[in-house]
């Protein structure tokens, strides 16, 4: 697994309002902690497009393999064992990654 994968993932049981099921999640942290821990940070995807600030909009297309357009839910960064990962479905882009960085910080700043 690695920084900018995409996977299948189950993040039941959740609570409140934390997205929850079965859904495509993208693999934000570093590598370094990908390789060396049992652990990794996401941010979950939806496919419910809402545009709030904080999102990322992700078209369908041969890198992803989403099954529709969707966009990555930067607000919901979440650390999950990587026992929740189900199956790499594809990967997000380099322009794509920075712009989640970008509006990570943006959440952590406003």
């Amino acid at each position: 697994m690695k920084q900018k994968d995409i996977y299948l993932a189950n993040l039941n049981p959740s609570m409140g309002s934390e997205q929850k099921g079965i859904r495509p999640v993208v693999v934000i942290s570093g590598n370094a902690m990908n390789d060396n821990l049992d652990i990794c940070i996401v941010c979950p995807l939806s496919s419910v497009i809402k545009g709030y600030a904080g999102c990322v909009p992700l078209n369908k297309d041969s890198l992803n393999n989403l099954e529709c357009d969707s966009e990555i839910i930067s607000f919901q960064i979440r650390t999950i064992s990587k026992e929740r990962l189900i199956k790499k479905i594809g990967e997000i882009s380099d322009g794509q990654l920075k712009e989640v960085k970008t509006k990570l910080l943006e959440v952590l700043t406003f």
